[in-house]
């Protein structure tokens, strides 16, 4: 039979002639504001009923697994920014200690807390998005500017670290970028402060609400059966009552070192799912402020012989073969290598000639340093673990974020598979959304928080 043309499917049987059913079929994006421009909801309405929903991906194919094999390890790190671009810093670790699995290393004490800090500060940039967008396309426009403004505070710290706010590009294999900058540990309390007076407003806006409990309690609800059957990790898991946490369940990096609660409701709806995001971000910033009192390390004073130099001069006199006392004498670094210092690299990076780039002073200083450093980005040396497979998970802000990396033995993966925690609630979303009346479709898809570039990777 051949096949039935779009005017038939949308006007033929069932559109009111023959069986009596008045059903309307509407396309719910891709052009639609709040489905990102990437998401097709082909929704079948009865009246204001979603009787049936066809929920169609893929308008945003990135190819960031395939991106990642072209080039050496360290070059992937830039493409994890992109996956999930809201809390692009987990992205960042999860890539990278997925690759020292594969090497049998161990990032220092210090890199691990930090990773820890950073990663929660994300974590809470993300739910501040998530909440205060959801916020703003149910009319409540005052909480996603009170959002976005705690938001800000937080990109700040953000930018101190990283030298950037949202494509950071922070981590490296075997360690970080650079350390915490000077003065970190008091701008964060005073971020955090702000955030939770913030917080505190919004509940004060929202959770008792009554219009915005009307839109949210009982809709978007997917059980705790069907939510696990989904392979549904994160927010919308702990929503439904599975205290399933990636930090409690398989500790990493400094997580088994702090202390904090794993939230859950009980309905697994949209007002719950609301509600552990919320508390989600408190934990968050009780686990920085103990990472940030209990790393190791500290400030770092080293007494040096004579006075900073700029790297030209510094390089020169290594091109003249001048050397003797040059790797004493401190480097004044552009603020895009602040961090770098002989004093506080190996604090933050695992001393491992194969891995880690030589601190700034040896490579322009000493020719060990030079050829470390050249050996480690020339194609075809670089970083080669060793053959093999292995899965590293972490708990980013949606969930159960995994990487798998392949290595046959060369200086770039042979294969990277990322498991993004959006995928499965897009599976289920026709489930939440059936049933619902066509205004609810638009905040259970807010309460997903599906983010396009790590769903069509």
């Amino acid at each position: 039979m051949a096949e039935r043309t779009t005017r038939e499917i949308y006007l033929g049987e069932g559109s009111g002639t023959g069986s009596g059913s008045q059903h309307l079929y509407v396309n719910v994006g891709p052009a639609h504001p709040a489905m990102h421009g990437i998401i097709r909801i082909l929704a079948e309405l009865d009246g204001e009923t979603v009787v049936k929903a066809d929920v169609e991906i893929g308008y945003l194919h990135r190819a960031f697994e395939k991106e990642c094999e072209g080039g050496p390890y360290n070059n992937a790190i830039p493409y994890t920014d992109r996956l999930n671009y809201v809390s692009p810093l987990i992205n960042n670790f999860g890539y990278t200690s997925c690759v020292e699995k594969l090497l049998g290393i161990d990032a220092t004490e210090r890199c691990q807390y930090i990773r820890v800090i950073m990663s929660e500060i994300s974590r809470i940039c993300d739910h501040l998005t998530c909440i205060g967008a959801s916020a703003m396309e149910l009319g409540a426009f005052t909480v996603f500017l009170y959002m976005i403004k705690a938001r800000e505070y937080l990109w700040e710290l953000v930018e101190d670290v990283t030298g950037a706010r949202l494509t950071i590009s922070y981590a490296r294999v075997g360690g970080v970028k650079a350390d915490l900058p000077e003065g970190f540990a008091l701008k964060l309390c005073k971020a955090f402060k702000e955030t939770r007076q913030v917080l505190e407003e919004v509940h004060k806006l929202l959770t008792g609400n009554r219009i915005f409990m009307d839109r949210l309690v009982g809709v978007g609800v997917l059980s705790r059966e069907d939510t696990v059957a989904y392979a549904i990790t994160g927010p919308m898991l702990r929503a439904a009552g599975v205290p399933y946490d990636v930090r409690r369940a398989q500790p990493y990096w400094a997580y088994d070192r702090v202390e904090f609660e794993v939230p859950t409701g009980r309905n697994g709806d949209n007002y719950d799912r609301y509600l552990v995001r919320m508390v989600e971000m408190e934990q968050s910033m009780r686990i920085v402020e103990q990472a940030l009192d209990a790393i190791p390390g500290g400030p770092i004073n080293v007494d040096f012989q004579g006075k900073p130099m700029d790297p030209a001069t510094y390089v020169d006199l290594g091109k003249q073969g001048k050397t003797e006392g040059l790797l004493l004498i401190p480097i004044t670094l552009s603020p895009n290598l602040e961090g770098l210092e002989r004093p506080v690299h190996h604090r933050v990076n695992v001393s491992d000639k194969r891995v880690v780039l030589p601190p700034k002073e040896e490579a322009y200083g000493s020719i060990e340093g030079l050829m470390n450093h050249f050996m480690l980005i020339m194609e075809g040396n670089g970083i080669r673990p060793p053959r093999g497979a292995a899965y590293f998970p972490v708990e980013g802000a949606n969930g159960e974020l995994g990487f798998y990396v392949v290595s046959d033995g060369t200086d770039r993966p042979y294969r990277v598979r990322c498991r993004p925690p959006c995928f499965p609630p897009m599976a289920a979303l026709h489930r939440m959304i059936e049933g619902g009346m066509v205004a609810d479709v638009v905040p259970t898809f807010g309460s997903v928080n599906m983010i396009g570039g790590e769903l069509d990777r």
